[in-house]
């Protein structure tokens, strides 16, 4: 087969699938009776494609499940005003889990909580999990197993990392304020992606002033009484 039609169908299929695809899948493509190429054929199609890329408005991404056909992050206010639906916003409080569980993952609620000074909201957990961006990975082996957290293979794809060696040093990060402006922007690629847009508990939260969270919480802390905090099957008391 043409090296040229190995490429053509790569670039087809990466455009038609709505997800991300691995070389082995690319590989499941080409039928038994077909001239079957080899992984490095499909690696050199990738780049070629990646390179005819370069000067248009999509891109050629690799991320944790594959490789992704979509859009470039500097096309985002224009290609967003294909959606009504306004963009969804997190509040600090959900950024600031987010962000401990990736970078000192694996980490339970206890453990969030001692660095934010706050409980945390059993919807935003809630709400990490229904994304699929975090998981329980363990239990530590303290009184009450308290569940453990880490980031998923999701939660990688979702902000265009391969690998969590793609995170930025903390030293690069900025306020939370700017990530939320940045996640804004954030495109699905060239899929629609119709869920991302559905209300949660988490967005109806939101829609309360941060500050009357911020404030809810720390009344909570300063009360002197203990938060109790339960998963499924698994349940942390901390005594402030």
């Amino acid at each position: 087969m043409n090296p040229e039609i190995v490429k053509k169908v790569v670039e087809a299929a990466l455009l038609a699938a709505g997800k991300p695809l691995n070389i082995d899948r690319l590989m499941h493509l080409f039928a038994e009776g077909d001239f079957q190429p080899e992984k490095n054929d499909i690696r050199k199609a990738l780049t070629e494609i990646s390179e005819d890329c370069a000067n248009r408005g999509i891109e050629l991404k690799e991320i944790a499940s594959g490789f992704r056909m979509q859009v470039r992050e500097d096309m985002a206010p224009w290609v967003s005003r294909l959606w009504e639906e306004k963009p969804q916003r997190y509040t600090r409080a959900l950024l600031e889990t987010l962000a401990l569980i990736a970078y000192r993952q694996p980490a339970t609620r206890g453990e969030i909580e001692n660095v934010r000074g706050v409980a945390v909201s059993s919807n935003i957990i809630k709400t990490l999990t229904e994304r699929e961006w975090i998981k329980i990975v363990g239990h530590r082996d303290v009184p009450g197993k308290p569940a453990m957290y880490g980031t998923t293979k999701e939660f990688l794809d979702y902000f265009n990392l391969k690998t969590l060696d793609d995170l930025p040093s903390l030293a690069e990060l900025r306020d939370f304020e700017t990530v939320n402006a940045e996640l804004d922007l954030q495109l699905p690629g060239l899929e629609a992606a119709p869920e991302d847009n559905k209300v949660t508990g988490e967005e109806e939260e939101e829609s309360a002033s941060e500050e009357a969270e911020e404030v809810s919480d720390d009344a909570e802390v300063e009360s002197g009484d203990d938060v109790s905090m339960s998963d499924e099957t698994d349940t942390e008391t901390v005594s402030n």
